[in-house]
């Protein structure tokens, strides 16, 4: 059974930085695009940045500048950098894999940005 599993959210203060990590299993990491979603109460859940099998990225105009999202193939694994936090980033975010059809999603980590 494929796994994507979220880890490194928390509290942090505005202006504080998090690093996200999505550790994944029982896929060829390699093969698939990337991304990391967020969803805040009452709100739909939306993409936050994506990086593809082969390394091109993309993110949300909000996050330019101030979250990088990055991947380690050797350790399944892909990140997500997030520095001068605003609690409008205040939300759940979730991993995500795509290949062609196929999506899986992480069980999501909370990131709570308040003073």
């Amino acid at each position: 059974q494929v796994q994507l599993v979220e880890s490194g959210g928390g509290l942090v203060q505005p202006g504080g930085s998090l690093r996200l990590s999505c550790a994944a299993s029982r896929i060829i990491f390699s093969f698939y695009d990337m991304g990391w979603y967020r969803q805040a109460p009452g709100k739909q859940r939306e993409l936050v940045a994506t990086i593809s099998s082969g390394g091109n990225l993309n993110y949300q105009d909000s996050v330019k500048g101030r979250f990088t999202i990055s991947r380690d193939n050797a350790k399944n694994t892909v990140y997500l950098q997030m520095n001068s936090l605003k609690p409008e980033d205040t939300a759940v975010y979730y991993c995500s894999a795509r290949h062609l059809a196929t999506m899986y999603w992480g069980q999501g980590t909370q990131v709570t940005v308040s003073s």
